[in-house]
């Protein structure tokens, strides 16, 4: 009886439990995209330099610059964006032995600084006023970037 009473609660809280997705660990030393925006909002001179590790969600080119960013939309408060010439377009896929639109979902390591970085919105090429925070890691050299084991 106590069983059959007791059935219906374990049945509820067990539908209750987080499942979370597996994740590869983050070794020692690896900056998340949530510890670069936080660091480089305590300091946005010096942001925080290092070895950032985070899974490509999102890739933009334009036409003076490419990025990389852990976020689908890259606006998003908790986004690192890793940025870099588009003349370094054709060395990174290189370095990386891909296309650029087969990283979406594949984890990287960059090193560098990341940066909060002010984006003005603009209209018709002048500023508005308005403006928001990125958190940026300006790579200069492709070999900067690599997968992460």
């Amino acid at each position: 009886m106590r069983v059959a009473l007791l059935l219906p609660f374990l049945l509820l809280t067990a539908g209750c439990a987080h499942q979370s997705r597996m994740t590869a660990p983050i070794a020692p030393g690896w900056i998340t995209p949530a510890e670069a925006v936080h660091a480089a909002n305590d300091d946005p001179q010096r942001g925080i330099s290092g070895t950032f590790v985070f899974t490509v969600k999102n890739v933009d080119v334009t036409e003076h610059r490419l990025y990389l960013n852990s976020e689908q939309d890259y606006r998003h408060q908790v986004a690192l964006n890793v940025s870099l010439d588009a003349s370094q377009r054709e060395a990174l896929q290189a370095q990386l032995g891909m296309p650029l639109d087969r990283l979406v979902n594949r984890r990287l390591l960059v090193q560098g600084t990341a940066r909060r970085t002010t984006i003005d919105f603009t209209n018709e090429g002048k500023p508005t006023g308005k403006y928001y925070f990125q958190t940026q890691v300006k790579v200069t050299d492709p070999r900067q970037v690599r997968f992460a084991p």
